[in-house]
């Protein structure tokens, strides 16, 4: 198995991304505000990546890909799905399992509402939210921390405080330098873009979904409800809301060793559902 590095230009910003070799259905994975590519390294380094293609990519503003060329348009929900698009067409997916992680699972259910592409999703620390604050406020905890997430200048303390939020004690050095390298303005758009109730509804959209829909998070999350999870009325929700014991934010991270076999076994049943399921039609945005 190896794993190449490429960058493709897209009309919103030039996007890094990493491959595995792996020959089966692609899942393409998506992180988090403040993160990069690097935060799916423990699943690059597992039989995942013999047995699916893998693809990472760095979010406009994050990582090693360019911040954006039209920040206004592009740090908002629909604009990252939008790129996001721009980049599986660019590779020629025309199936595969998008998995999100917090903003990454909000762009991912995004992407699902109107890409064809979309054959299976994977949400963690991403509650499918209605439209709206309210919509928010249910999917969320409401404390000082989630004022981080909209902040558009972080000091040395914003930093440290939102490494902890997402990955508790478990952090690799380089995240909190993802983090100082991220463009703040997308932290700032992308909440306005979210309170103001644009683009899809997250909630119907899951709800409706004509794939297995798989939710995974961390036992001790502190960003997200929970409880919220359960009231969602899935039509095709994977076995049930897996938790991860022991585990926060980033499960994926701080727990590959229980996260990664449910990865697995989801991508199977997707892989079987999708050979008997015509390919779907791009609704376009």
């Amino acid at each position: 198995m190896s794993i190449t590095d490429r960058t493709i230009r897209t009309p919103q910003a030039d996007l890094r991304l990493s491959q595995s070799s792996g020959s089966g259905m692609p899942i393409v994975m998506i992180h988090g505000s403040g993160s990069s590519r690097a935060v799916f390294a423990r699943q690059f380094d597992s039989p995942l990546a013999d047995a699916h293609r893998l693809i990472a990519f760095d979010l406009p503003g994050h990582g090693e890909s360019s911040d954006a060329r039209d920040p206004a348009t592009a740090y908002t929900i629909t604009g990252l799905a939008q790129t996001t698009a721009r980049l599986l067409d660019s590779l020629g997916i025309d199936r595969a399992i998008i998995f999100g992680w917090s903003l990454g699972g909000h762009v991912a259910i995004e992407l699902a509402s109107f890409h064809h592409a979309v054959t299976g999703l994977v949400l963690t620390g991403a509650p499918p939210v209605s439209r709206g604050p309210l919509g928010m406020l249910r999917g969320f905890h409401a404390n000082w921390d989630m004022l981080l997430t909209s902040k558009k200048v972080y000091s040395e303390r914003d930093i440290e405080r939102f490494e902890a939020l997402c990955f508790g004690d478990t952090a690799s050095p380089s995240f909190r330098e993802a983090i100082r390298r991220t463009d703040g303005r997308l932290r700032a758009g992308v909440a306005r873009s979210m309170f103001a109730g644009k683009g899809a509804d997250q909630k119907q959209v899951v709800e409706h979904a004509p794939f297995p829909v798989a939710v995974i998070n961390g036992e001790h999350d502190p960003l997200v409800r929970l409880s919220y999870f359960e009231t969602v009325a899935y039509a095709s929700l994977w076995e049930q809301c897996h938790v991860i014991p022991d585990a926060g934010h980033a499960p994926f991270w701080e727990r590959p060793n229980l996260f990664n076999p449910l990865l697995s076994r989801y991508a199977e049943t997707v892989v079987k559902q999708s050979a008997a399921t015509p390919a779907r039609r791009s609704q376009g945005r």
